[in-house]
């Protein structure tokens, strides 16, 4: 492999740590075993923390391509909680607001499903790395500033029900979808149309492309994954 040159590298990012932070640890293992400073990496495509799954990482002359890959189609598994919401949508933050669940059913929840289907408007969650004149959303709330967000245009190709727990008002799902979606958004507004509220407690994402999660590097693996490979040091 010769990373100074340009190689796409997957890794199944593991709950609890950022895209940059995941990044940062690949790119200085591979810095270390090239005995450079500092190998040029950028990530195609920013994972909550409390996310897992699929996250694209380029080097060298790759990194030119990050945009392009951002692009590709994604897939994603969540699990949502029904009858509450967080600032966050996910679990990074405590439940600030319940809601009533009586009218929630299977098939109700089905039908607004297929209501999110298409090429629709979403607001991003304002704890995003979303840029409000300059600064990322997330630090403006985290500050006590008020976030206030444009809706964008997106496109959610299929959402398959594959689960849902009546007793725990917990349901899970498979998402197919463009650039730019948010599941945290999308949990927000699928537990609006129910006339309650919803957030992650479990997100996924197992696709990018034709990429699955199943042939990813595994994070915790990585060092030793790369002292496997055999490494052209002639750009060096």
């Amino acid at each position: 492999m010769d990373f100074i040159a340009g190689e796409k590298i997957y890794i199944d990012k593991p709950y609890g740590i950022s895209s940059f932070g995941a990044l940062a640890h690949v790119r200085y293992l591979i810095s270390q075993k090239l005995g450079v400073k500092r190998v040029k990496t950028g990530h195609a495509g920013t994972l909550d923390p409390l996310a897992t799954g699929v996250l694209v990482l380029c080097t060298g002359r790759c990194t030119k391509e990050i945009e392009n890959l951002q692009y590709h189609d994604k897939e994603y598994t969540a699990t949502l909680q029904l009858g509450a919401t967080t600032p966050s949508y996910d679990m990074e933050h405590t439940v600030n607001a319940t809601y009533p669940t009586a009218g929630i059913t299977r098939e109700k929840v089905l039908e607004v499903l297929q209501s999110f289907v298409g090429d629709i408007q979403q607001v991003p969650p304002s704890y995003s790395a979303c840029k409000v004149n300059g600064s990322r959303a997330y630090k403006l709330k985290r500050h006590g500033s008020e976030v206030k967000l444009k809706p964008k245009s997106i496109r959610i190709d299929e959402i398959e029900l594959t689960d849902f727990n009546p007793e725990k008002m917990q349901m899970s799902i498979c998402v197919k979808c463009g650039k730019g979606t948010y599941i945290r958004a999308l949990a927000r507004d699928i537990g609006r149309a129910l006339n309650s509220g919803a957030f992650l407690t479990a997100l996924r994402r197992t696709r990018v492309g034709e990429i699955k999660v199943e042939n990813c590097i595994d994070y915790d693996g990585f060092e030793q994954w790369l002292n496997s490979q055999t490494i052209e040091n002639t750009h060096i």
